[in-house]
């Protein structure tokens, strides 16, 4: 209450308090609360429990919306997407013990992707660590190789502080999650201490611009370039760089590739576009990474599913490499002019450099050669079961342009990759480092929430789906408006095409003999639930599911068959990629 409020406007006064944040906190779970406040945290993900239980008391008086998940894997999955979608951190909830490893997955998925999230974790009270107590995990050990940091509270009067520094670590510089673990006697603890504005720690410094004179020697290069080409990676859609890079690209009309993780960063419609390299990439920009002069290469970490074999990875090229994180330089790919800083403040340091436009119409047109040559196509008979390409591809030509996909991982995710043109960044999300089955379904009720005027589909595979469809309770009960397409092929697809390819198709747990029916499994949710298996009904079964208002299930019956080209084999050639089977054969 505010000093000299009249009595009787108590209640009111104290209310306001609350909602405008300046009400005093008493306990170390209030000040665990606060500190989100102040962080600008609008929702949480999470699942209840005895550890975590004063946090979510402190959480009933807060503005900020609880989201009941099914399961922890899904909490962690939704407040990564929700930290793609947003660009802020997304934030989830779990108790000890099973509450916390259950989150280990997403956190770690969120690692590997850099992907900004800060995870709360219950504990047991200080005295009883170390004692095998009830539901007791050593949840920082456990969590410290998959974290850019985590925390132990062990005081109420600077609880608030861990959770306000751990929300600034897992946004600033190269983005990534962080966790604090919650021992319950703080969290009850008492304290009057109010936490500030997230605030990183001092000794934490990313860098910004690059060196002058290492930008310089870079732009240089690339001007003098014959066969330039600019590989786009996930870094420059988290640094917020894309129209940068694009004013980069289109202004000196150098031709673009992107990482799948960058998928996004740069219009797939555009004329210099050559959508995205590495094992399933394009057989267009396949063969222009491995013959490009010159590569510059923004926030990407040069994984080996881009890369194949190191050796054969853009072998003629000088290499500029943009990166904020001076351990992924010369880490896979050797850096002829590395440029340490962050992506949009040194695309703008390159473009001030660039004494000229490389002189490569040649190089350009060579690269409409191979459009033409590689076409992504696939054929439609009349006798064999519908093909998910098409069904990919339908949704991409009816939806807006910022229309999100969010994917579970297997063969749907490259097709949902490979046949939807995306044009703006934060509209796809996905597992990649650490291709996480079962991120689909729950990705988009956060993909959903961080942007709830877009449109979000999700595709995934009967495999994927069936490891976290309980999150179809939560995309009902919080009335969301999303369409999922199960890509259903009765198999671990992407499994059966390695067997069929790599292991004389010798098929070991790779196929289903029985799969529910998942549009009545769906009904059975309370969602609104789809079969597709007929090209003549595609169309309408596309817009009888986006006209629903809630969430929707298609279940698409595609060709068993079906297998995803192109492909480099791991650690192949990219310049060796097959377009099908026989081609496969011959690698």
């Amino acid at each position: 209450m505010s000093e000299g409020a009249p009595v009787q406007q108590e209640d009111e006064t104290e209310a306001e308090e609350s909602a405008t944040g300046d009400k005093p906190v008493e306990t170390g779970a209030e000040s665990v609360v606060r500190a989100l406040e102040n962080a600008g945290a609008e929702y949480v993900f999470g699942v209840q429990g005895g550890a975590i239980m004063p946090v979510y008391d402190a959480l009933y008086d807060s503005d900020m919306t609880h989201v009941t998940m099914a399961h922890e894997q899904g909490a962690s999955h939704a407040a990564d997407a929700y930290g793609i979608v947003s660009g802020e951190p997304g934030v989830c909830f779990a108790t000890s013990g099973p509450g916390a490893t259950n989150l280990i997955t997403g956190i770690a998925d969120a690692n590997m992707d850099s992907d900004p999230m800060i995870a709360l974790t219950g504990q047991v009270p200080t005295d009883f660590v170390g004692n095998d107590a009830f539901q007791e995990t050593d949840t920082v050990g456990i969590s410290q190789p998959v974290t850019k940091h985590s925390y132990f509270a062990n005081d109420a009067d600077t609880v608030g502080f861990d959770v306000s520094e751990a929300f600034a670590l897992a946004d600033e510089g190269r983005q990534g999650p962080t966790l604090v673990d919650l021992p319950k006697d703080v969290t009850q603890g008492e304290t009057d201490v109010q936490p500030g504005e997230p605030k990183a720690p001092d000794t934490y410094h990313p860098p910004e611009e690059a060196d002058d004179a290492d930008v310089q020697e870079a732009a240089d290069a690339l001007a003098a370039a014959d066969r330039p080409v600019i590989l786009s990676g996930g870094g420059v859609i988290k640094a917020n760089a894309s129209n940068a890079l694009r004013d980069f690209a289109i202004d000196y009309e150098i031709p673009v590739m992107t990482t799948m993780p960058g998928i996004g960063s740069f219009p797939e419609d555009h004329e210099l576009s050559l959508e995205w390299a590495g094992m399933h990439g394009t057989g267009y920009a396949n063969m222009a990474v491995t013959n490009t002069d010159c590569l510059l290469a923004i926030g990407t970490r040069f994984d080996d599913r881009l890369t194949g074999g190191v050796d054969s990875f853009a072998p003629d090229a000088e290499v500029i490499h943009v990166d904020i994180d001076p351990a992924e330089i010369s880490k896979n790919i050797h850096a002829d002019y590395p440029l340490i800083g962050d992506a949009k403040a040194v695309l703008r340091q390159l473009y001030d450099a660039m004494p000229s436009a490389p002189d490569c119409d040649e190089w350009r047109e060579q690269c409409q050669t191979w459009k033409a040559e590689y076409p992504m196509e696939y054929e439609t008979p009349d006798d064999e079961p519908l093909k998910p390409q098409y069904v990919v591809e339908k949704f991409s030509e009816v939806t807006p342009d910022d229309t999100i996909v969010t994917t579970g991982v297997g063969q749907h995710q490259m097709w949902a990759s490979q046949f939807w043109t995306y044009s703006e960044p934060r509209t796809w999300v996905s597992s990649h480092g650490l291709g996480t089955m079962g991120y689909g379904v729950p990705s988009a009720i956060g993909a959903k929430l961080a942007a709830p005027d877009q449109e979000v589909v999700c595709f995934d595979g009967d495999g994927s789906f069936l490891m976290t469809v309980q999150g179809l309770s939560v995309a009902v009960r919080e009335n969301l408006d999303i369409t999922y397409v199960v890509l259903n092929n009765e198999a671990v697809g992407m499994v059966r095409q390695w067997q069929d390819g790599f292991y004389e198709g010798r098929r070991m747990a790779s196929e289903y003999p029985w799969i529910p029916e998942f549009d009545k499994l769906a009904e059975a949710f309370g969602a609104q639930g789809f079969r597709l298996e007929d090209y003549d009904d595609v169309e309408e079964t596309i817009e009888a599911a986006r006209e629903y208002d809630g969430p929707s299930v298609i279940d698409a019956i595609i060709d068993p068959a079906e297998n995803v080209y192109p492909m480099v084999p791991s650690g192949g050639d990219n310049g060796l990629f097959a377009l099908n089977e026989d081609h496969l054969d011959q690698l």
